[in-house]
């Protein structure tokens, strides 16, 4: 007797109910031609469960849920979710009706306090099986669910158990907001706790895990539980029937990894993100008297949303959320006298970047002043997070600005040393590849070596006297920092400066030297995004000739390498 269960997975939704791009203030395009949002996953969601039964059919997800448009943003500092004001992501996955969600990383990333108003906001359990409590090591999210599917109404129903696991790197990228309350071990050292006893329980056991694949970690050795753990999952842990992947951003339709002790195939399958893809997980069922609900056969698929038009019912309850935000983004701030754009700020000095490293300085000296630290030279790091990024001469929106900065980080500020500082600069000189000639380029052949991407590429700039160096990558890694210097002089290995940074770097992310262990200055948890964003407001006008400056060039043996977009 067979019959068929279907879960189907999101994953990395970060904010994205539309298929709408706010930066750019219009539909969501890309040169794949992907479409986005949690109004064309209610599309799928709405055909699979016709197709197949919805008695027959669970909806699940594997976090990053809360951050990353202006949407979750505005509904995070402007309006926050309370009481009286419905989360925009609680009320669409509320409206497709979700079974269970696992926490993303980015679901700390506003505070505690925001997280738990979401989470009271939703009508299905969020999942965290390793997020405990930092004294008792209890769990302070739910660990699982059980879920009891009638596939057959003259059979007893089976019973699914969702285990949700999240990322060990909130320890590090959110530490400010969670040191002190919750620790974060391992996703195989949880679920070799919690699968177990699940399996007493259930007849089909599913995963929600918001780590990726591989087995790599971008906080490197800071913490001992690795933050890519999927494969480790199931290959370490029996009992996992299928693992609905998140966190890396990645396509994956269908993938099989052998458990190590039972010899069992794991199926692990990942949708993207934003909502492009919908995972669908096919677990073929039999009945027998004797072992009850087994296993016999699973396979998974992704659809694809641009495939679909937006659900109605989706746009009906949740235009008026989006209308507003539309109108905050739009609105003007202010004014700039000539145009900057960060689309070429990867591999040559921009105004763009200048002007995020300026405001940052200019902030922590601020608040440094009269300090025995107030009489340093201030630095600033700032990377190029957005190719696309371009604020017009003219007026400028809230928009313009906040594409500058998309990631919702917090400044810090911390003391580094020249020699640190220069070790620093070699880390982010790592993003270039070799070359044995000035070139001529093109951009893809100088950067993003190893998969490094454009995020993990830091910018150093001085506030009160320019600091410049070269890059030389005719250079081996290690050495092509040259020429570095502070107004006018060498950078010596002893001098001190503060230097400014978001709080992903300083608290490990990116694997770079010294920031997570140098001295913190400055921290008040401010949001750089909307730092500058009032920069523009209060002062009125961005004026690129008081900041913009090459400081920085590439070089191949001396010589600028010259690079053809």
């Amino acid at each position: 007797m067979r019959e068929r269960l279907t879960v189907l997975g999101t994953t990395d939704l970060h904010g994205n109910v539309f298929n709408w791009d706010y930066y750019n203030n219009r539909a969501y395009d890309d040169r794949d031609g992907d479409e986005i949002g949690l109004a064309k996953i209610a599309t799928l969601v709405a055909e699979v469960r016709a197709e197949r039964g919805a008695q027959r059919t669970l909806l699940i997800d594997a976090g990053d849920t809360i951050q990353g448009t202006q949407l979750a943003y505005y509904y995070a500092k402007i309006e926050p979710a309370s009481e009286r004001q419905l989360h925009p992501m609680a009320a669409a996955m509320n409206a497709i009706g979700f079974d269970a969600a696992a926490l993303g990383n980015h679901e700390f990333n506003y505070g505690i306090p925001l997280l738990r108003a979401w989470q009271e906001q939703l009508e299905f359990p969020l999942l965290g099986a390793n997020a405990l409590d930092w004294s008792s090591d209890r769990p302070v999210f739910p660990p699982y669910v059980i879920k009891s599917v009638r596939v057959r109404d003259d059979l007893r129903p089976v019973r699914v158990g969702i285990l949700g696991l999240t990322n060990p790197g909130i320890a590090i990228w959110d530490k400010a907001h969670v040191e002190g309350q919750m620790r974060f071990p391992g996703l195989v050292e949880q679920a070799r706790v919690w699968v177990p006893r699940l399996r007493l329980r259930t007849d089909v056991l599913i995963v929600a895990a918001h780590s990726g694949l591989g087995t790599s970690s971008s906080y490197g050795d800071a913490i001992l539980y690795p933050e890519n753990a999927s494969i480790l999952l199931a290959q370490q842990v029996p009992g996992i029937d299928a693992i609905l992947v998140g966190h890396q951003h990645a396509e994956i339709a269908e993938r099989f990894v052998t458990n190590v002790t039972t010899g069992a195939k794991v199926l692990l399958t990942e949708p993207a993100y934003w909502g492009k893809r919908l995972s669908v997980i096919d677990l073929d069922l039999r009945w027998s008297l004797a072992d009850g609900w087994s296993v016999l056969d699973k396979h998974a698929s992704i659809l694809d949303s641009s495939s679909v038009p937006e659900d109605p019912e989706i746009v009906r309850l949740l235009k008026g959320d989006h209308d507003k935000v539309v109108a905050y983004v739009n609105s003007v701030v202010g004014t700039c006298k000539e145009a900057m754009s960060a689309a070429t700020a990867r591999y040559e000095d921009t105004a763009a970047i200048d002007f995020v490293n300026f405001v940052q300085a200019e902030t922590v000296k601020a608040a440094l002043a009269g300090t025995p630290e107030g009489s340093l030279p201030v630095l600033s790091i700032a990377a190029p997070f957005n190719r696309a990024a371009s604020i017009p001469a003219g007026q400028v929106s809230v928009r313009d600005v906040a594409a500058l900065y998309v990631f919702d980080n917090s400044l810090l500020a911390v003391r580094l040393t020249g020699a640190q500082l220069r070790s620093y600069l070699e880390r982010s000189a790592e993003y270039f590849h070799q070359v044995d000639g000035p070139g001529p380029f093109p951009p893809e052949r100088l950067t993003n070596a190893n998969g490094m991407a454009d995020y993990q590429y830091d910018i150093v700039a001085g506030l009160d006297a320019r600091l410049t160096y070269d890059i030389d990558i005719a250079r081996p890694l290690g050495h092509r920092i040259v020429s570095l210097a502070y107004g006018g002089a060498p950078v010596r290995a002893d001098q001190e400066f503060v230097v400014a940074i978001n709080n992903y770097r300083q608290s490990g992310g990116g694997n770079f030297p010294h920031v997570a262990t140098a001295p913190v200055l400055y921290n008040r948890q401010a949001e750089i995004r909307q730092l500058l964003i009032d920069w523009v407001r209060e002062v009125g006008a961005i004026d690129p000739g008081v900041f913009a400056a090459v400081d920085w060039r590439l070089v191949a043996d001396g010589a600028p390498v010259v690079v053809t977009p």
